[in-house]
């Protein structure tokens, strides 16, 4: 693990940048949106190949994680998608985002 600081101010100018992708196309965002929470949560400790490990760090957490990821890796594949799963899942991920920037400012 890096610097903290550094850590959010890398995670803070990809998420910014990813935020016109999301305005303009929501369902194409999704899949870098997830790589980037995927890497947050590798970095602060969070063991996401690990279902049993990761659910006891915080099950909510894990729970929304995967879900985002089953509906990212359906857009993926180009299945068709629902838009109001595509925006659930977005939002799960804005979550996950505020709840580890707060945590790792605070550490």
């Amino acid at each position: 693990m890096g610097e903290p600081g550094f850590d959010l101010h890398e995670w803070s100018t990809r998420w910014q940048d990813l935020q016109d992708a999301i305005a303009d196309d929501p369902a194409q965002a999704l899949p870098e949106v997830v790589r980037l929470i995927s890497e947050m949560m590798g970095e602060s400790g969070f063991d996401i190949d690990e279902p049993v490990t990761a659910e006891g760090d915080d099950p909510e957490i894990f729970r929304d994680y995967v879900a985002a990821r089953e509906v990212a890796a359906a857009v993926e594949r180009g299945d068709a998608v629902d838009r109001e799963d595509v925006d659930d899942a977005l939002d799960d991920l804005r979550e996950i985002y505020d709840y580890i920037t707060e945590d790792r400012a605070t550490s």
